[in-house]
Order: C-alpha cells, then sequence, then structure tokens
C-alpha cells in the first residue's frame, strides 16, 4: 500500500469517527433531554463528553493532518476551490464545536449534581442544551457538505475571490 492510500483510508476512518461520533453522541443527548430522567440525562450527557475526547477530538486533528498530506501528495494547491471550501467548512465546524465541547461538560456536571441530589434540572441546564442545539445543526450541516466537496470535487470558485 503506498502512502497516498494509506494516508486516504486512515482521513475516511478519522471521518467516520468524527461525523459518526458526532451524530451518535447529538442522537443520544437529544433524546435523553427529552426523556425527563435527570438520571439518564446524566449517564449520557457524562459519556458523551467521553467520547468527545476519546473520538471525536483525535479524529479532529487527524483530519487536517491527512487531508492536507493528501492533497500535498496528490499535487492539489490548497488554494483548489473544493479543497479551499472544504477547509474553511472545517474551521467553521470548529468554530462551532469548541463551545459545543464547554457546553456537553457544563451540563454533565449539572446533571449528575441534579441526579445526586434527586433535584429536577436548573433552568440553566435548558438555557446550555438549546445553545448546544443550535450550534450542533449548522456544524453538522457543514460536515455533510465537507462530504459532499471530498466526493465530488466540484469546480467552485474560490471562496475569497468575489
Amino acid at each position: 500500500m503506498n502512502t497516498y492510500l494509506l494516508l486516504k483510508f486512515v482521513h475516511i476512518i478519522s471521518s467516520v469517527l468524527l461525523v459518526g461520533t458526532g451524530l451518535g453522541t447529538a442522537f443520544y443527548m437529544f433524546f435523553a433531554n427529552r426523556s425527563g430522567d435527570v438520571r439518564a440525562q446524566a449517564v449520557v450527557a457524562r459519556l458523551v463528553v467521553r467520547a468527545d475526547w476519546w473520538f471525536t477530538t483525535p479524529a479532529v486533528v487527524v483530519q487536517p493532518l491527512t487531508g492536507i498530506a493528501m492533497a500535498h501528495l496528490a499535487g492539489w494547491p490548497l488554494s483548489t476551490p473544493w479543497i479551499a471550501w472544504s477547509l474553511l467548512l472545517y474551521v467553521l465546524t470548529g468554530a462551532l464545536w469548541l463551545p459545543v465541547v464547554w457546553l456537553q461538560w457544563r451540563m454533565a456536571r449539572l446533571a449528575q449534581a441534579a441526579a445526586d441530589q434527586g433535584r429536577d434540572l436548573p433552568a440553566i441546564y435548558w438555557r446550555l442544551a438549546r445553545v448546544w442545539e443550535a450550534l450542533g445543526y449548522p456544524a453538522f450541516v457543514a460536515m455533510l457538505l465537507v462530504f459532499w466537496l471530498m466526493v465530488s470535487k466540484p469546480a467552485l470558485p474560490t471562496p475569497w475571490v468575489a
């Protein structure tokens, strides 16, 4: 197996982990938040935080490293429109994801405290959950667009050309 194919394999696996973990954890957090069971919310929120550290964070690092290395090996400049748009959307996703990481951590702590005390979740939890969702939707759409760009490699104008 040559270097390019090895990088491509790692890139695909890490993209599956990145988007798959994001979608899976969002699914469980979304429905746990609607369950009315504070103990379930505490467990799910804790596991979502753990999944982000174990799977999403390494994939976030591996994705651009392997992608840029493949572009270099293939002779594609990073200014190639589909690559430039992919990188721009990836940065946008990261800007949305970083606050989500903090929100999930905070929500997990609030849910665990409420579960330990046998109380309902505080109002701040629900405010954080609304922001968590509001950031998650555009981040997910942006990553779907990155997938589309990687697969289709369309002829587009570069993002910084008006």
